[in-house]
């Protein structure tokens, strides 16, 4: 086997890998510690409502964040809110991207009604 036919062998392999590997899906919260207020969200891919946080405290563009946050960002900074992840769903390759949302609602909601609905974004 010639050099290119290894590297094309090992671009599949990868690729395969790749499409069965998921991000992590969860619920996190975003959390303003100056007015102890939260928004609760689910994402198939938690890393990137992360970096987008990080992002914005970054560049202090907060434009990639979730609207609701913004006037508070602009009143306490970037710097008063917080990423937490409240819980990780447990997906497998099998489940198509409808099962993974419906879930990622569901968790949701539960930990939307454990919360104090008026510190809710």
């Amino acid at each position: 086997m010639r050099g290119n036919e290894r590297g094309r062998d090992r671009r599949k392999e990868l690729t395969a890998q790749y499409k069965q590997t998921r991000p992590e899906a969860g619920v996190y919260c975003i959390r303003c510690a100056a007015n102890g207020r939260s928004l609760v969200g689910s994402a198939a891919n938690l890393a990137a409502i992360r970096n987008k946080l990080a992002f914005a405290a970054s560049t202090g563009m907060t434009s990639a964040l979730d609207h609701r946050l913004w006037p508070d960002v602009r009143r306490y900074g970037i710097d008063a809110f917080s990423f937490e992840v409240l819980e990780v769903l447990d997906t497998s390759p099998e489940m198509t991207a409808a099962e993974v949302a419906r879930d990622l609602a569901a968790l949701e909601d539960l930990r939307r009604e454990r919360m104090d609905a008026a510190l809710l974004y």
